[in-house]
């Protein structure tokens, strides 16, 4: 199993996986339930709604088949699909340049992403500190429906 580790720069506590090929428009209806969900997504990208808005450390892992999750392990959990027909994903911050944004080199085809986020109520009071971490899992799926898995509550935080 690939794994590979990034240090993204989450400005509007956001980043992104696309399609290299396509580089879809990155969706500007963000919605009260998508933040709530911590994810959006629309064809050939994803945008993940991290606690910081500041560099977040992300690591993405791809697989044959569905890995197993210790969802204990975990505050949220959310999936979604995701279509990669160039079989290169592209790994942004929102204000990167994205000719020089990490890609990662997959199969062509579509991917279930498995976002897991951690120690999310671990944040200095000023919200730029903290041992918040990210998970992304891919492997080969059909296309389904955005799932939340995990509900992050803040207020019980």
């Amino acid at each position: 199993m690939p794994s590979h580790d990034y240090k993204i720069f989450a400005d509007y506590h956001q980043f992104y996986l696309m399609d290299d090929e396509v580089q879809p428009l990155i969706p500007e209806d963000v919605t009260d339930e998508d933040c709530r969900r911590r994810i959006k997504v629309a064809p050939h990208i994803m945008v993940v709604y991290p606690v910081r808005n500041t560099e977040v450390p992300v690591t993405i892992e791809v697989h044959d088949a569905e890995p197993s999750t210790d969802l204990a392990a975990w505050d949220h959990v959310a999936e979604c699909s995701l279509e990669v027909p160039s079989g290169r994903i592209v790994i942004a911050g929102c204000t990167d340049y994205l000719p020089d944004c990490a890609r990662l080199q997959v199969a062509p085809g579509i991917y279930r992403a498995r976002v897991q986020y951690g120690a999310l109520g671990a944040l200095s009071e000023d919200g730029l500190d903290g041992d918040d971490h990210y998970r992304i899992s891919l492997w080969p799926a059909p296309a389904a429906e955005l799932k939340i898995i995990k509900q992050y509550d803040e207020a019980a935080a």
